[in-house]
This record gives C-alpha cells, structure tokens and sequence, in this order.
C-alpha cells in the first residue's frame, strides 16, 4: 500500500485504450467491498463508458472537471443520502479505495468534485447529474472519477517534499 501511496497522482489525460473487462471487474468488485459505517452502504456507482455522456459529465461545473470526457471511463460516486448520516465519508472511502484499485491495475485516475459545487449561476453540479443521469432527489453525489491508461507521466511527490509538520505527538 505505501508502494501505491507513494506513486499515486492525478493522472488528467488517457489514451483512448479503453479499460479491459477484467479491470472493470475488479472495479466494481472494489466499489462493493468498500466500508461503510454501520455497514449501511448508502453509496451507489455509474459507471460510464459512453463516450457522449462521458463528454456530458465533463460539463457538470465550470472548472475541474473538463479531464473526465478524455477518459474512457468515469465512475459516479453518489448515494441515497436518505440511508445514512454520513454518506460523504462512505463515497470518500469508495472513491478513494477505486483510486487506488485503478493505480494498482496500471491505470490513471482523478478525482472531480461534485458536492457543493456549482454549475453555473442558476444550477450546481449535483443538480445537473441528477438531470442528466436520472438521479432520484435523494441520491447525493460525491464525485465523478476519470480512470484509465495514462496519456501523461508524472513524478512522485518527493520525500522531503512532505509536510512532516502536519503530523503532531499526543498534543497540538
């Protein structure tokens, strides 16, 4: 796991190559045996492959999204907040468990946030999902993640580039 903690980055641009069966099995596996609290599972995922909607997903907000309809796969991290208090720390878990599933697949992925995120001046981005996907009121969306085989290479975070000032002993 330190392996992968170290060689993770956002990875923004793919190859149209697109993600192997097996890979996206291994995906949706991940995705189901993430933790939730109290075992509840409020989240829910779409997978998107379609390369329309995936250019559809990539306009939920005005910056930072964009990179999703280059990807050949997006996964929509939302749940049905309606089950769970804490459904934004469930989907954080899945989201970053599918992360780290793809780097160990040899893929690439990047995180867009959704939640309380705006659209434009008249929507947000989680409205806009739930138009475009069919969402019911009460599914919440956390994030939409971009996966697939890296079009860009990028160096790990060095070392000595930590913020070892951001960890404490017993105290402030």
């Amino acid at each position: 796991m330190i392996d992968l903690l170290r060689k993770r980055r956002s990875i923004r641009k793919y190859t149209q190559e697109p993600v192997s069966p097996e890979a996206l099995e291994a995906l949706r596996e991940t995705a189901l045996r993430a933790p939730s609290s109290r075992g509840i599972n409020p989240w829910e995922f779409i997978f998107v492959d379609d390369p329309f909607l995936l250019k559809q997903l990539a306009e939920a907000k005005q910056h930072g999204s964009q990179f999703v309809g280059g990807a050949p796969l997006a996964i929509v991290v939302c749940a049905d907040s309606s089950k769970s208090d804490v459904w934004v720390e469930d989907c954080s878990i899945a989201a970053i468990l599918l992360q780290f599933t793809a780097l160990s697949l040899g893929l690439g992925s990047c995180w867009a946030q959704i939640r309380n995120r705006g659209r434009d001046a008249n929507r947000s981005a989680e409205e806009y999902l739930q138009q475009l996907l069919g969402l019911p009121q009460q599914v919440k969306v956390e994030c939409i993640i971009g996966i697939g085989h890296p079009d860009e290479r990028k160096l790990p975070l060095a070392a000595d580039k930590l913020q070892r000032e951001k960890i404490r002993k017993n105290h402030w």
